[in-house]
């Protein structure tokens, strides 16, 4: 039955969509944000339509959406390519890591040339005031308070392999990147991991502890592809091979952290910079703002017209059964005491990443006020006029055309209605399992702390609800008599 669920919302994703564009992501950090966009600005620079992904969430969320064909390109690093997603013990070289990708369909592009290599970091007055230099000089100070990435804690190229070869006996407690490094000027934290490229070091003037037993592999930032991108558009983003440093990039990062540039703008300022003219952030801005906008529609509308007809249709077969409506009704409303972001990501397993999990979790979403209103007002229409449908003779099909669905229409629409505006905002949050849609820029928005970059979502996404609502009043004015209207009682 999934299998079959599945198969239809493809199809019918596929039958509205228009022709594909190149489908960039990122992970959910900043530098990862601004090598997306570089990407992006690259393929668009060059007459490619582009779609972007940004914030599409950690390592293996990218990865897998890459190989399941979700996404085209994101910016990856060749150590965590080989430890954290090839599971390698030794340290592959670029040439071996495309031989080992290669059957999956994917493809490492020449990288930019920076090694954003995995450090632990500490505020140099103190590494100075404990004479800490080394990670193993940090192996015995289990009296630090050490609080690292929740990914680094679970990578075997982070705290697991690095227990391993320096011989930590003590595990540190874990703390959202974004968040360590002003925990660490507050005094909250006293060492934390990093990259060796974050502007942050800089600003908050850390000292990076020298890992002395080499354990750390080299992460080189590069472009990870689907093999069967066009030949063009791997060119074009070979253009940045060996273009940037690891200064370079650390001062990118700290221009868009610290100097009020937006990651749009480091990449464009960073490709000028390399020869590479792009277009104009205004245009760009238009221009996802639309497909932003189209593809919220599009999640929205499937999902609606679907859970539309199974409901009404499940309305109309149980609602003679007082013991199944009560039932069905109940089953929908389980869906609804779900947070919405776990129910999206329940779907992660049974559908992988990106549309059809968002429509599923759209659909089961937009149920209970359907299934709620159908059988509600099927089962209170007038008993007398039941009676009477009857002594005409009416037989049940006809009943239902000439007597319950006409007098149940008002409070059908008020729950598609209702399903219709809850299912707009809900789908906000499939930006967090690769669906795209308005919430794109609200994800991005609110790792950044940018309240105008959260506006870019919420807005549209709002204007769009009020949209709706005037449409079905429209609707119901147009099938619903004066007198049954629920708007105009």
């Amino acid at each position: 039955m999934i299998g079959r669920l599945s198969t239809i919302l493809i199809a019918l994703y596929g039958a509205v969509s228009a022709a594909e564009p190149i489908v960039v992501a990122s992970k959910n950090f900043n530098e990862s944000y601004i090598l997306g966009e570089v990407a992006a600005q690259l393929l668009e620079s060059s007459g490619f339509e582009v779609e972007r992904r940004m914030g599409l969430g950690g390592t293996l969320i990218c990865y897998e959406a890459l190989v399941a064909g979700e996404i085209d390109v994101y910016i990856e690093y060749t150590g965590t390519l080989s430890q954290a997603i090839l599971k390698s013990e030794a340290k592959l070289g670029f040439d071996d890591l495309n031989a080992a990708i290669a059957p999956l369909g994917l493809q490492l592009l020449p990288p930019f040339g920076f090694n954003n290599t995995y450090a632990l970091a500490l505020p140099r007055a103190l590494a100075e005031d404990l004479d800490l230099n080394t990670i193993s000089d940090l192996v015995a100070r289990n009296d630090l308070k050490v609080a690292v990435s929740h990914e680094f804690l679970e990578r075997e190229d982070g705290w697991p392999g690095l227990s391993r070869v320096y011989g930590f006996e003590w595990v540190p407690q874990g703390i959202e990147h974004g968040l360590a490094y002003q925990a660490l000027a507050d005094g909250a934290i006293h060492v934390t991991d990093a990259y060796s490229t974050d502007g942050e070091l800089t600003r908050y003037d850390l000292k990076v502890l020298a890992d002395d037993r080499d354990f750390f592999p080299s992460y080189l930032a590069a472009p990870l592809v689907r093999a069967d991108l066009p030949a063009s558009a791997k060119a074009r983003l070979g253009l940045v091979a060996n273009t940037l440093d690891d200064a370079g990039m650390q001062a990118i990062n700290a221009s868009v952290m610290f100097g009020g540039a937006d990651f749009a703008e480091a990449a464009a300022g960073y490709l000028d910079g390399i020869g590479v003219e792009t277009d104009a952030v205004g245009s760009r801005f238009w221009q996802q703002l639309r497909r932003n906008t189209a593809r919220h529609v599009l999640l929205t509308a499937i999902a609606l017209a679907a859970a539309t007809c199974v409901g009404i249709a499940l309305g109309l077969i149980v609602f003679r059964i007082a013991w199944l409506s009560r039932v069905v009704v109940y089953m929908t409303g389980l869906m609804q005491t779900i947070p919405s972001i776990a129910l999206l990501a329940l779907m992660i397993p049974l559908f992988g990443i990106g549309v059809v999990p968002a429509i599923v979790a759209l659909f089961l979403y937009s149920l209970l006020p359907i299934v709620r209103n159908t059988v509600t007002a099927l089962v209170t229409v007038d008993p007398v006029l039941q009676r009477v449908s009857r002594a005409m003779g009416l037989t049940r099909g006809q009943e239902l055309r000439h007597v319950f669905v006409p007098l149940s229409m008002p409070s059908m629409l008020a729950g598609i209605r209702t399903a219709a505006v809850i299912c707009i905002g809900t789908a906000t949050l499939a930006a967090f399992i690769g669906a795209g849609g308005l919430g794109d820029p609200i994800v991005t928005g609110l790792s950044l702390n940018d309240t105008g970059l959260i506006m870019q979502g919420a807005i549209p996404a709002a204007l769009l609800a009020v949209v709706t609502e005037l449409a079905f009043e429209g609707i119901e004015r147009t099938v619903v008599p004066k007198h049954l209207r629920t708007s105009e009682r």
